[in-house]
């Protein structure tokens, strides 16, 4: 009796936990999606104290209209699709070299890349700003991609790592049997069986790239080649926060990973529980 009534009193406190951690999580998304649609007087007049009265899309209208979103929002997706591609090719190459072959120094690889991870983010502004100034990409987007490429290939490359270390070692064999040369085998083999792991990698980084904020606002002055954080950070006025546009476009900017997550959700969660398994 005292087993079953552990269970019976489990259940609600567990389904109760779960309804604040939903509250919690999709809360603020929520919070934002009225607030996109509440009318800029009483926004200026209550806040976001009150429900509004009526639902007005005048936010979004005037985001495009009055504002160069759209340059931020191009800015964005070049950006990240940029960095997505380069850092993939790169932490694919890096995380077969490390799984599949034995080389001197291999080791002191693969501690780099993990210490390459421990440094915060603005512990490198200072050196960042002078490389990108000596090679003239400062205020670029090319110059983003670079440093998001820096920041998203280690983690990308261990990642990648741990699902090759996943797949047995007999394919290798059995294509070096048939004849196959070590680009054969990467090209024929492993590059296809790798396609959940670049999925789980490239939207890490498409979502890296696409909400980072410290080195576009740090590294560009234009809208030329600002991104959707900081151009959303531009409607914080000294005297006037304009809500319905911040929050406006905070739904435009949630919309394409949104989306781009439930098109790969299966594939996300299968290279990353894969990933996981040896890292």
């Amino acid at each position: 009796m005292g087993a079953g009534l552990k269970r019976s009193l489990g259940r609600p406190a567990l389904y109760v936990v779960i309804a604040l951690w939903m509250v919690c999580t999709l809360g603020p998304y929520v919070v934002m999606a009225v607030t996109s649609v509440t009318p800029q007087d009483q926004l200026i007049a209550y806040g976001m104290s009150r429900l509004p009265t009526h639902f007005s899309v005048q936010g979004y209208s005037e985001l495009f209209a009055t504002t160069p979103f759209v340059h931020y929002m191009v800015n964005s997706a070049i950006t990240a699709l940029g960095t997505v591609l380069f850092s993939l090719v790169v932490a694919s190459a890096a995380a077969i070299s490390l799984s599949r072959f034995r080389f001197r120094g291999r080791t002191t690889v693969l501690t780099a890349l993990l210490v390459a991870q421990l440094f915060p983010a603005v512990l490198l502004v200072i050196p960042l700003s002078t490389m990108l100034r000596s090679g003239h990409l400062l205020n670029s987007r090319a110059g983003l991609v670079l440093i998001y490429v820096t920041f998203a290939t280690p983690f990308a490359t261990y990642l990648l790592k741990g699902f090759l270390d996943g797949l047995p070692k007999e394919l290798d064999e059995a294509a070096t049997v048939d004849g196959c040369s070590p680009m054969q085998m990467v090209r024929h083999i492993l590059v296809p069986l790798l396609r959940p792991g670049l999925t789980a990698a490239g939207t890490y980084i498409f979502i890296f790239a696409w909400n980072e904020f410290l080195y576009a606002l740090t590294f560009t002055s234009s809208t030329a080649s600002q991104t959707i954080p900081v151009g959303l950070q531009l409607f914080i006025g000294d005297y006037q926060i304009r809500w319905d546009l911040l929050t406006a476009g905070g739904v435009i900017a949630a919309v394409p990973v949104l989306v781009g997550f439930m098109l790969v959700q299966k594939q996300l969660i299968g290279g990353l529980a894969a990933g996981a398994v040896k890292g």
